[in-house]
């Protein structure tokens, strides 16, 4: 089942540790307290990068002992804000379930023998999210992700520093308000360059 992604990225300027609790009007929005958990996703691609051609991305997740399959097109973004298809299944263990991925942009592709035996791991993300849910007075509905680690691929590293808006229900002109407000409390700027984006310009260098 698909669904329309829309988050604003905003990139953490510095090294130093956000401390998302001393803002007592963002916590004052949030329905639970703040959960914390550790990402690590590898993206599928083939050698010549078939997929990233296609403007598609294939990642499988682990979130402690939860195994996810996501699909994401490339979408649109502009100043932060990344509008993107999105479809993403839990699985038993970290097999791909061809038939959900069959509902998916890469239909074809599945049963193209050629293609679809030549997928590899193409990079890693490796992070740390804390999370809260926001409920504004209006109802909009936003999920805050505050994430740090690194992107591997090879022997290269780059660093993940950044706090991710996603906007559950309501409007995108709310989730801009927020972004707003956190950019008064901390250095933070808009960025179009999502994880996936910097995993592959990671692999060109290392020639993955």
């Amino acid at each position: 089942m698909s669904f329309l992604e829309q988050e604003l990225k905003l990139v953490v300027e510095g090294d130093d540790k956000l401390d998302l609790l001393s803002l007592q009007w963002l916590v004052a929005l949030a329905d639970a307290e703040l959960e914390t958990d550790q990402l690590i996703s590898t993206y599928y691609d083939t050698p010549d990068q078939y997929l990233s051609k296609l403007k598609v991305g294939l990642r499988l997740r682990k979130k402690g002992s939860q195994w996810f399959q996501t699909v994401k097109t490339a979408g649109k973004v502009k100043d932060g804000l990344h509008q993107r298809q999105e479809w993403e299944d839990e699985l038993a263990n970290e097999q791909w379930n061809l038939d959900n991925l069959k509902q998916t942009p890469l239909a074809d592709i599945i049963d193209d023998v050629e293609i679809w035996s030549t997928l590899q791991p193409i990079f890693t993300t490796d992070f740390i999210r804390e999370t809260l849910q926001l409920t504004l007075a209006d109802c909009t509905q936003i999920e805050l992700a505050y994430d740090r680690g690194e992107v591997r691929a090879g022997d290269l590293r780059s660093t993940i520093h950044e706090v991710e808006l996603e906007l559950k229900s309501g409007s995108v002109e709310n989730l801009e308000q927020i972004a707003t407000r956190l950019q008064e409390e901390f250095r933070l700027t808009p960025s179009d360059c999502s994880k996936a984006k910097l995993g592959y310009q990671l692999a060109s260098l290392s020639g993955s």
